[in-house]
Order: C-alpha cells, then sequence, then structure tokens
C-alpha cells in the first residue's frame, strides 16, 4: 500500500498521547531496548498534567502534588534524569485549614505518626479525635477493605462498595470531624463530593500513603512545571534509545490488520506491532469507535462521568506570601492554596484551587477570581491587588470516582491493543501515579513473554 511502511520483524509499538500514561509506557519499553514511536496531538506533552506558560510565567493546567508513596512515578522521574530532592519541596504530613483545623505529622513511624498527629490536632473535640483514631485503627484491622457488617441495608457490604458518606456515618464520625478531616482529605485525593465518592478507593490511597513507610505519607510539591517534571525529560529518554516523540500529530484512524495496526496520522499511514492508546476517554473512545470488537469498550469508556478542578493563579507583588507553601481554607470558594514564592521561586503567585463540583461552576470568571481575592484580603489581609490572573478550568479534569465503578480494562479484545491512563482499572483514583501504573502495565503487555 502506497504510504505504507514495511512491518518490521521486531517489536514497534506505538503510543497514542505524550501524558503521563504514554511516557510511562515509552520509557518502559525504551528501558528495555525497545524503540518506540509516541504521537502527540497537542504541541507539548503532558496531557491533564501540563506546564502552561502565561504572562511570560510558567504555570500548570492545574495543581497536583505527589504523595511518598507514589513510587513508581518517583522512580521514573529519577530514571529519565530528576532530582527528587531537587525537583520537590518536600513536607511531612500536614493538613492545614487557616484558623480551623491543623494536623502534623511527627517524624515517627508509620501508622504511629499519624496516630500521634490525629490526637494533637488543633479544631477538634478530644472526643472527635477519639473518633478519628479509632476509624484509622479499624481501617487498619481490616486491611483496608470495607468490612461487611458494617453496611447491613446499605449499598455496602462483601465485595461491595458505599460512598465515603456512608463509610464515615458508619463508624459514627461526627459532622464538624468529616468537614474538617474526611472532606478535604476525599476531595483532593478523589476530586469527588464524599456523598458520591467510592470509600474503597479512598481506603487505597489511606492504605498505601499511612499505612506503610513514615516517607510514604510526604507530600511533594513540584518545583518544575509538569511538562518538565517527566514528560519533556522522558521524551529525551526515549529518542536516545532509538525511539520518536512526534508533537503536534495526533492520530485521526486505528485500523486492525494481519499482525498489527496501522495508524493514520499527520505523517501518513504507518504499521506498527501493537498500540497503547494513551489518550483522554473521549478521545479514546472516539479512536475506538469504529472497531467492532472494541463497541462493549467504547459504551464503557462512554458511561464514565467526570469532575472539573479549577485552579485561579494570581500574582500578587513579591512580597505577599503565605503562612505556609500549602494551605487549605474551611468553607470557602477556595479549597487550597499554594504559595508558589515558597515552592518553586515565583514570589507573588499563589494558586488557587477548587476541586470538584460545586456553587463556583455557576460563576463567571471574573466573579470566581474576585470572591477569591476578597477570601485572601479576609484570611490573611492581602490588601494589594493581584498584577494580573489567570484562571484554569478543567471541566473534564478526572472521572467521578463512584462506589462500584467498571473501569475498562488495559487489554482490549484485539490483542495488541492495549489503553493507559489514570481512569483505566485499578486501585487508585485519577492520579498521577494511577495514570504511571496503567501505562507500566501496557508496556509490560507488549512484550513478548506477556502475550
Amino acid at each position: 500500500m502506497a504510504g505504507v511502511q514495511g512491518v518490521a520483524e521486531e517489536l514497534n509499538p506505538a503510543i497514542i498521547g505524550g501524558g503521563y500514561a504514554g511516557m510511562a509506557a515509552a520509557v518502559e519499553l525504551a528501558r528495555r531496548g525497545i524503540p518506540v514511536t509516541v504521537f502527540e496531538s497537542a504541541k507539548q506533552l503532558g496531557g491533564r498534567a501540563r506546564g502552561v506558560s502565561y504572562n511570560d510565567t510558567q504555570l500548570d493546567n492545574g495543581q497536583h502534588l505527589l504523595l511518598g508513596c507514589y513510587h513508581d512515578t518517583l522512580r521514573l522521574i529519577e530514571l529519565v534524569g530528576g532530582n527528587i530532592a531537587q525537583d520537590f519541596l518536600r513536607l511531612p504530613l500536614q493538613l492545614d485549614l487557616h484558623g480551623h483545623f491543623t494536623l502534623r505529622a511527627p517524624k515517627l513511624p508509620a501508622p504511629l505518626h499519624l496516630l500521634v498527629a490525629l490526637m494533637r490536632a488543633d479544631g477538634l473535640t478530644w472526643n472527635e479525635r477519639l473518633m478519628a483514631a479509632r476509624f484509622m485503627l479499624a481501617m487498619r484491622s481490616n486491611a483496608f477493605t470495607l468490612p461487611s457488617h458494617a453496611f447491613e441495608g446499605g449499598t455496602g457490604g462483601e465485595g461491595k462498595d458505599c460512598t465515603v458518606l456512608e463509610l464515615l456515618r458508619a463508624y459514627g464520625q461526627d459532622a464538624n470531624l468529616t468537614l474538617k478531616l474526611w472532606e478535604p482529605l476525599t476531595l483532593a485525593a478523589l476530586n469527588t463530593p464524599i456523598a458520591q465518592a467510592s470509600a474503597q478507593v479512598l481506603l487505597n490511597v489511606l492504605r498505601d500513603s499511612l499505612n506503610q513507610a513514615r516517607a510514604d505519607s510526604d507530600m511533594l510539591l513540584p518545583r518544575l512545571d509538569f511538562t518538565a517534571l517527566f514528560p519533556q525529560r522522558a521524551a529525551r529518554f526515549v529518542e536516545q534509545r532509538g525511539g520518536m516523540v512526534h508533537l503536534s500529530c495526533g492520530v485521526e484512524h486505528i485500523t486492525p490488520i494481519e499482525g498489527g495496526f496501522e495508524l493514520e496520522t499527520a505523517l501518513g499511514v504507518q504499521r506498527y506491532s501493537h498500540v497503547i492508546c494513551a489518550t483522554s476517554p473521549v478521545v479514546t473512545a472516539r479512536l475506538l469507535s469504529t472497531i467492532p470488537e472494541l463497541a462493549e469498550t467504547v459504551v464503557q469508556i462512554e458511561a464514565l462521568e467526570h469532575q472539573p478542578i479549577y485552579t485561579v493563579y494570581l500574582q500578587y507583588p513579591a512580597d505577599v506570601i503565605l503562612p505556609h507553601a500549602m494551605l487549605g481554607l474551611h468553607q470557602r470558594v477556595s479549597q487550597w492554596l499554594f504559595d508558589k514564592g515558597r515552592i518553586s521561586g515565583q514570589h507573588g503567585l499563589i494558586a488557587s484551587v477548587i476541586s470538584a463540583e460545586g456553587l463556583h461552576q455557576q460563576l463567571g470568571q471574573d466573579e470566581l477570581v474576585h470572591k477569591v481575592i476578597a477570601e485572601l484580603r479576609v484570611e490573611f489581609g492581602i490588601v494589594q491587588a493581584p498584577l494580573w490572573y489567570k484562571v484554569i478550568a478543567e471541566k473534564r479534569a478526572t472521572f467521578c470516582c463512584a462506589p462500584n465503578l467498571k473501569r475498562p480494562s488495559q487489554r482490549t479484545a484485539l490483542t495488541g491493543l492495549y489503553l493507559a491512563g489514570d481512569y483505566t482499572a485499578g486501585d487508585y483514583p485519577a492520579t498521577l501515579e494511577g495514570a504511571v501504573r496503567s501505562g507500566l502495565h501496557c508496556a509490560e503487555l507488549c512484550l513478548p513473554e506477556r502475550k
């Protein structure tokens, strides 16, 4: 066929999408000596965790943080040339809702560090501290799986899931404790309201971050933008090992053929032995919709609901600082604030993050910005006007992490065609670690011994 490259005898996998999932797969294959081709439709890598340039300032499309338990993500960052100590501001576990609640973990072995932090938490009654500690001990004793006895007559039970709110009520967590501790944690981890969020997925996160090594609960705030942190370095790693990374070059069509697949791209039609589709759920469903064997997978992807994340960047004069690099606000429009001066030397730059759905979605951008400015004035006495602002609204930032959610498998009905992304099957919610793990699994599936 004219314009079609010859079929390679050896493995020549293609990866569609240059976000964290796609680049994780590319690095793993390159590490094993397999040249890989990455197609990214955007001008830069990173997907939904990417750098954004505005007003000569480097931003991200949303503020993310990593946890110490994100072992695969941190390992790959180091593999492609990163330095964890230099690339991140590393903080021990802490939760600060300005003026209302403070929890800080001491340097003690896990899970003792969490129990001590709970018993010392400011903003809770003594009884509420005991409630929280008993809850964590109960979850630990049940290996962070949902106990069947707690949900008689409810949606939980053996082998079933329930909402975070149902779990908290079953274990007597009162309204004040829920508002100050469990709701902020759930929104930060799952980007889903507690009345809709999966209790089991939250327990998976608590299990890995709070019940293993103490350092697993550390919070890592990137000093680099998210494109520079991993995907950009990963591209160099792949190219140095014989692979190719094409930017501004999306894939329009996937056609299964004998022994592999044809991809229709701006470079023409090319053949590959394997394809890892690491695009967003919307794009993935479109690419798979013309393949009859994958109709069931497309239905599953299209059934996913999504949650937004809004980030409001405010550039104040350089002398404006917050009390901490990261802190929360209690029952405000702004949920989390990041002082980029403390984190990355971008003095005066403050990021306000609003996770999941809510009343803020009904506001125009200017109205939202003015509410955030007013909150900063009331909470911290910041009377200066910002020099500029930028609102980034990712309206489909993550999948809605609901109970018993059926997420598509990385392995599809077609041998050699795999799906990567934080929305695919796994223990984690829509996180960088979930995306990276999915990419690593797809890379493993491409190897001969896994056929």
